[in-house]
């Protein structure tokens, strides 16, 4: 059965199958569609330096307790902003009624793997350092990213542990070997392993696409905090999704994965009068982010 919401966008994108764009166009396609869903009422953003970097912290009106949630972008590490997922964070602060702080990590190809790991980790450790309750976020590539810093912070003997994260659709295997790859891809209007494989090599600049950072579904994934990951049964990327929740749980650990039927690549970014799930979805994982953001 159809969805008439995600029947729209599939028209609105139309067929991507055959499309090549260049890096510029990408980018630029990326930041138009910016405006598509207008950032919500009820938050304060505010611009900030974080490590370095250029960050935005997105406060709702009402914050309800500790914490503060560190969120990564998508755009397959080689676009996407600040300004393109503006939206998304302000109705996550509003879902978990903490801060969201979101990161303008360095891109490739200007900025090769692993500077967007580097990034992210130092923003968890300025953001956690002083004992802030910290949860990571992120979608497609930032949802890969957000699993990447979790394991690297595991790894590093900082100290700062994150109490939860977050995955939207991640972009967890650069490898693409998910089966799903193929057999989703008459039904994701958004990516191909063409693209995913072309942005991979930009990103990676010849380093292993299997290294535990690059590809954190191959990653030994014991010991990492609580995990929720949502995705839509219609995209390519279902199973970097599920096979990150199974070795999560192998490894002894806990990851809720939903899978959405009828939903495409980061869906809780739709509109909520037309795809409602979304804001079901920002509704759940907001009350999980405020749930390990407080224990």
């Amino acid at each position: 059965m159809s969805h008439p919401g995600i029947d729209a966008i599939r028209s609105l994108l139309g067929d991507r199958s055959t499309r090549v764009e260049t890096l510029e166009e990408r980018r630029a396609s990326l930041e138009a569609l910016a405006g598509v869903v207008p950032s919500p009422p009820g938050v304060e953003v505010e611009p900030l330096t974080l490590a370095g970097r250029p960050a935005e912290r997105s406060t709702p009106a009402r914050v309800d307790g500790p914490g503060v949630v560190l969120y990564l972008h998508g755009g397959a590490y080689v676009s996407g902003s600040l300004n393109t997922h503006r939206a998304l964070t302000g109705r996550i602060a509003l879902a978990a009624a903490r801060p969201v702080v979101s990161l303008d990590y360095r891109l490739a190809p200007e900025h090769p793997f692993p500077a967007a790991v580097d990034d992210a980790v130092a923003a968890a450790i300025e953001l956690g350092e002083d004992g802030t309750p910290l949860a990571i976020a992120g979608d497609s590539a930032g949802g890969g990213l957000a699993l990447a810093t979790l394991v690297a912070l595991r790894d590093s003997g900082v100290g700062v542990r994150p109490a939860a994260g977050w995955l939207i659709s991640p972009w967890a295997d650069l490898t693409q070997s998910g089966a799903t790859y193929d057999t989703r891809v008459d039904t994701d209007p958004m990516l191909r392993r063409e693209g995913l494989t072309d942005a991979a090599g930009d990103y990676l600049a010849g380093a292993d696409p299997t290294s535990p950072l690059a590809s954190p579904m191959l990653a030994d994934l014991a010991d990492l905090p609580p995990l929720r990951i949502d995705v839509g049964d219609a995209e390519v990327l279902l199973d970097d999704a599920v096979v990150t929740g199974h070795r999560v749980e192998e490894a002894g650990g806990a990851a809720q994965v939903v899978v959405w039927p009828d939903m495409i690549h980061v869906f809780p970014a739709f509109p909520a009068d037309v795809v409602p799930e979304a804001d079901e979805c920002l509704t759940a994982a907001g009350a999980f982010l405020a749930h390990h953001l407080t224990t």
